[in-house]
């Protein structure tokens, strides 16, 4: 597998580097291809959203961009909590990508009915390989307790199931979101885990350095057929590190 971690001085640098890796990629996207990618929600995301919005608006070829998100809380969108509202306001209401591009998890309707409806949104849209919609890049986070997306612990069953997308309940606050499974994150051509400040310290480096019984965290099974995976890191989420 292809794993790498890259540690960053700052959350500019890092910011600055998921610029670099768009240019990159939408610059050898053919005219008449798009480039699929998966949203994550948090505060690191939106920081590195409005860096983009505020540097890279118009540096960035928005509209070769097929933008859908990783997982949603089942709220409307106009609610605070909303994932789709934290985008659209650092990011996407501020460059030029065509509304037809942007593909929202609708958090204010049955969860279970928009779990299938979402999975099969993606895969009307999203090219297959593996026989699963395969997207270009998918954005993850990193919680406390190791879940990403919102594949928390007490679900590893979400890792395994045939789902694209599925419901999912964060433990403490009991709040219903709707998450991407293992099944499709997996078969994501590139996955970047993005993670900043000293509270991810260390199950950073508990996940990245595989020590013993980090397997329970959803993140450490984040094991793509692709098998790129590239953790992004600024200064203070890396400082437990060994190397």
């Amino acid at each position: 597998m292809s794993h790498s971690v890259r540690v960053f001085p700052t959350p500019e640098a890092l910011a600055q580097s998921i610029a670099t890796i768009l240019i990159r990629d939408l610059d050898r996207i053919e005219a008449d291809h798009f480039y699929t990618v998966a949203l994550s929600g948090g505060s690191t995301p939106e920081y590195i959203y409005r860096y983009l919005s505020d540097f890279y608006a118009e540096r960035i070829i928005w509209e070769k961009l097929l933008v859908f998100w990783g997982d949603e809380r089942c709220v409307p969108p106009e609610e605070k909590e909303s994932n789709y509202r934290m985008a659209y306001e650092s990011l996407l209401q501020n460059v030029p990508i065509p509304d037809a591009n942007v593909f929202r998890i609708r958090g204010e309707i049955d969860p279970a009915e928009e779990a299938k409806q979402y999975s099969d949104l993606v895969s009307s849209i999203v090219p297959f390989f593996n026989g699963i919609p395969q997207f270009d890049l998918m954005l993850l986070g990193l919680g406390d307790d190791g879940h990403t997306a919102s594949i928390f612990p007490d679900r590893p069953d979400l890792l395994t199931t045939q789902q694209l997308f599925d419901v999912a309940v964060k433990p403490g606050t009991l709040q219903k979101r709707i998450t991407a499974t293992g099944r499709l994150i997996n078969n994501s051509s590139r996955i970047y885990f993005i993670v900043t400040g000293r509270k991810k310290a260390p199950i950073v480096a508990e996940i990245i350095e595989a020590k013993d019984g980090s397997e329970r965290f959803p993140a450490a099974r984040v094991n793509p057929g692709s098998g790129h995976i590239v953790w992004l890191l600024d200064s203070e989420a890396a400082a437990l590190l060994k190397s």
